[in-house]
């Protein structure tokens, strides 16, 4: 029996219900490890119809990587149409172990389309040992459903610390004003991975910043023992964007103290607020003698985007050159502030890459003549 007679016997034991008849399973599986594209595809439509008792079969196709990808991927499409524990535990590992993004996308767009259904299942495994909740907890932040946050607390002081920081950072992406006390909480917690799921997921919460006085409860983890800590906490606040936390932002990038990957995230924290006084800090610290900084600075200030600080970045550029530092006059910073001239395009930028256009310093000037003809009309 060749494939299309195998499907046509398929799909009328199927349109039929005479899955008695013969192993409907068999013939199943067969069409789906040896057909083509669109007899799988064709297979992967109807065999849900059989019901739960195909789920076995293909977990154990699912599973097992030396089969091919297409295979597999339709068997994870099938799949997804069961809201079934075993399904959903054999997805969750999946997410963890396969490398495969074919089967990886298949198998999250399964759990996020269970949903609701799905959750239920996922609060039996919750109360479980610590593996299951572990595998619980990944699902949930996969699915990413409002329904979630109710199990989700339920794990949040869990004392596995990998648990905590799965919950929060699912929890981060609700808007919702009572999750913001949990998150705040967390900020103390003593495994670093955990404060910074919390500080990512408080530096979403721009909006509340003011209501949660969210800036004093983050500044003082700008100064946390563990460095990648200071560095989310410094892009935290350049989300939130207010006064206060500019501030905090310019006292640590003026300490002497600081150190220089810090420095780097806090610049960039505060390029992204886009804000005028942001931008009067990032002018102090270009005066500076380290040329690594001075470069982020130029490309930050040439790729501001809101029109009043663009002028604004302008200026600063135009000031830094004419400055008695001698820095700024290093071919490779005049380069670079000619790109940034470039990207601004304004009167003042334009003006500027006409002089550059007759530095003495070939590069200098092919870079400015580059940024002049960028901006032609």
């Amino acid at each position: 029996m060749d494939n299309e007679q195998a499907l046509q016997q398929f799909k009328t034991a199927i349109y039929q219900n005479n899955y008695d008849d013969f192993d409907v399973i068999e013939l199943g599986l067969f069409l789906l490890e040896s057909g083509d594209f669109q007899q799988r595809w064709d297979v992967a439509k109807l065999f849900p119809q059989v019901g739960e008792k195909i789920i076995e079969p293909l977990l154990i196709i699912l599973e097992n990587e030396n089969i091919e990808t297409e295979y597999r991927w339709f068997v994870a499409r099938i799949l997804s149409e069961f809201n079934d524990l075993k399904v959903i535990i054999a997805f969750t590992k999946l997410l963890q172990t396969t490398e495969e993004e074919e089967i990886l996308n298949v198998v999250a767009e399964g759990l996020t389309k269970m949903g609701n259904s799905a959750v239920k299942s996922l609060e039996i495994l919750l109360q479980r040992d610590e593996y299951s909740r572990l595998l619980a907890v990944k699902a949930l932040a996969q699915i990413r459903h409002s329904d979630t946050i109710k199990p989700l607390l339920t794990v949040v002081d869990d004392y596995n610390p990998e648990i905590r920081a799965i919950a929060l950072e699912c929890l981060g992406s609700f808007h919702h004003k009572p999750l913001i006390f949990i998150l705040i909480n967390a900020l103390s917690d003593p495994v670093y991975s955990v404060r910074k799921e919390a500080i990512i997921a408080l530096g979403m919460q721009s909006k509340l910043a003011t209501e949660f006085n969210l800036v004093t409860h983050l500044k003082p983890l700008l100064y946390d023992i563990n460095l990648e800590i200071c560095q989310q906490t410094a892009l935290a606040l350049g989300r939130i964007k207010t006064d206060e936390a500019i501030e905090e932002l310019s006292i640590v990038l003026q300490k002497k103290t600081t150190p220089i990957e810090l420095k780097k995230e806090v610049i960039k924290a505060l390029s992204w607020t886009e804000l005028p006084q942001a931008l009067i800090y990032l002018k102090q610290t270009l005066f500076t003698d380290d040329l690594e900084i001075c470069k982020i600075i130029i490309d930050l200030l040439g790729n501001q985007k809101r029109e009043t600080v663009r002028n604004q970045s302008s200026e600063i550029l135009e000031d830094f050159l004419l400055s008695n530092n001698p820095i700024s006059q290093e071919p490779k910073i005049k380069q670079k502030v000619a790109v940034a001239f470039g990207e601004l395009g304004n009167q003042t930028a334009i003006s500027c890459l006409k002089k550059l256009s007759h530095d003495s310093n070939k590069s200098v000037k092919l870079h400015a003549v580059s940024g002049l003809k960028k901006n032609e009309h």
